[in-house]
């Protein structure tokens, strides 16, 4: 397997653009496609706040998108694909109504209202002006993970969460990758250990190399969550450059949602709202149904394995009362923060 930066820009035709915030302590990534990409999506969190995400359905009749959106902010992030949509219109992209242009753009957002940023920005959110720097500042290539764009302020049961990627490539050559910015209710760390629960599927010590704590004992799989007047919501996206048809892209979500159960205990909440976008550049082949099971085992390994990034590259946010980061605990066990890994 060759695998180049371990993000989802490793996947041709993808381009990622971050607009973080640290005051605010929020922030917005904007996943952007060269050419309409076949896509889906599934939602299995309790509490999800979204934007076209029914249009998603396989019996719907649009079947690319322009664009993915995740954002902070809640509800009020929302704007954000709004954002991204005037980035898009002014270049000239979308969904062909007439003689009219509509970029089809999804969106999920996560609850970070409460984890001590500054919200008071007035009469309007700031969330449509970063969702449009996101989509002018998305680019291929290396991008930087933890606490920054969708993942900015993001918080976990133990430790403070954060924008996460990963890649992989099958043995058929077909390329996968995750992005994903982890704010769960539950914990993606083993107790109150520097552990992961993604630590089966990690690659090249990625996210510290540190293995699983043996045994793992009762008071390791108990419930930690990080309160119940809170609602949280891990939103990511998996994409493959194999060619898929929107059923095949649904499925692909699916799994991606088994990666979320792999990496945090608990996931999927009824204060969660845990969803994941998929898509397909189909820049590789038609694939036969095996290449294909083997893409949907990849999908949940490496949605698991960009989580714990998310949580191991976060740094803690400058602002009183901040949640502790990973590293500042195990500072001795973290190396420096890295955009990639080369493999």
């Amino acid at each position: 397997m060759t695998r180049v930066l371990n993000l989802i820009t490793d996947i041709e035709g993808v381009s990622v653009g971050n607009a973080t915030d640290l005051k605010l302590g929020s922030g917005v990534t904007a996943i952007v496609f060269d050419e309409p990409a076949t896509a889906s999506g599934v939602v299995l969190g309790g509490a999800p706040g979204g934007r076209d995400t029914a249009l998603l359905d396989p019996s719907m009749t649009v079947g690319a998108v322009d664009a993915f959106v995740l954002s902070g902010g809640s509800a009020f992030g929302l704007d954000a694909a709004g954002g991204v949509q005037a980035g898009l219109r002014e270049v000239g992209r979308g969904f062909p109504v007439g003689d009219v242009k509509v970029p089809i753009v999804p969106q999920a957002i996560l609850m970070d209202l409460l984890n001590g940023g500054d919200k008071n920005w007035g009469l309007q959110s700031p969330y449509r002006d970063m969702g449009y720097e996101a989509f002018k500042t998305a680019a291929k290539g290396p991008f930087a993970l933890g606490t920054v764009g969708a993942g900015a302020g993001a918080t976990t049961a133990t430790f403070k969460g954060g924008l996460g990627s990963a890649s992989a490539e099958t043995g058929a050559g077909l390329k996968i990758a995750a992005i994903v910015a982890v704010n769960a209710l539950g914990s993606a760390t083993v107790g109150e250990g520097p552990h992961f629960w993604s630590a089966p599927f990690e690659q090249n010590g990625e996210f510290g190399g540190l293995g699983l704590p043996s045994p793992i004992s009762e008071a390791d799989t108990r419930m930690r969550l990080k309160g119940m007047s809170t609602t949280a919501t891990t939103i990511g996206a998996i994409v493959t450059d194999a060619e898929l048809t929107k059923q095949e892209a649904h499925r692909l979500a699916i799994m991606a949602h088994n990666g979320f159960a792999r990496a945090m205990l608990p996931a999927h909440l009824p204060l969660d709202g845990d969803t994941v976008f998929a898509a397909s550049t189909g820049r590789k082949p038609r694939l036969d149904l095996s290449a294909f099971l083997e893409l949907c085992h990849f999908a949940a390994t490496v949605m698991a394995r960009a989580i714990a990034r998310g949580v191991y590259e976060a740094t803690v946010l400058p602002v009183a009362g901040a949640q502790e980061a990973w590293r500042d605990r195990y500072p001795d066990r973290a190396r420096s923060p890295k955009q990639g890994d080369i493999a």
